[in-house]
């Protein structure tokens, strides 16, 4: 029995390893999420369009995590993905000179 149990663990490694998934987990559709995919749900995620300036994104960043702030009922979890997607936006918007 143990045996049975060290080998469903090592062939859940291996498959871990080989598709970057878990065996449990769900395959995305096209596979990963395309870099475009995840900007359109960082936008959506902090309300911009997807022409919004560096100024817009910050401050749409500044709602949300006054609406999702641990110390307003949020959770950490939502702060950190608020960061992430305005990181994601920013890293996307030219540089202004």
């Amino acid at each position: 029995m143990l045996k049975l149990v060290w080998l469903i663990a090592l062939g859940c490694i291996a498959w871990r390893l080989y598709s970057g998934r878990w065996p449990w987990q769900p395959k995305l559709a096209g596979g990963k999420p395309t870099r475009s995919f995840e900007a359109a749900r960082a936008r959506a995620l902090l309300g911009v369009a997807a022409g919004a300036s560096r100024r817009d994104i910050v401050e749409a960043h500044r709602r949300r995590i006054a609406a999702v702030h641990p110390d307003r009922g949020g959770s950490a979890e939502q702060v950190h993905e608020a960061n992430a997607a305005r990181d994601l936006l920013l890293a996307q918007v030219p540089a202004e000179i």
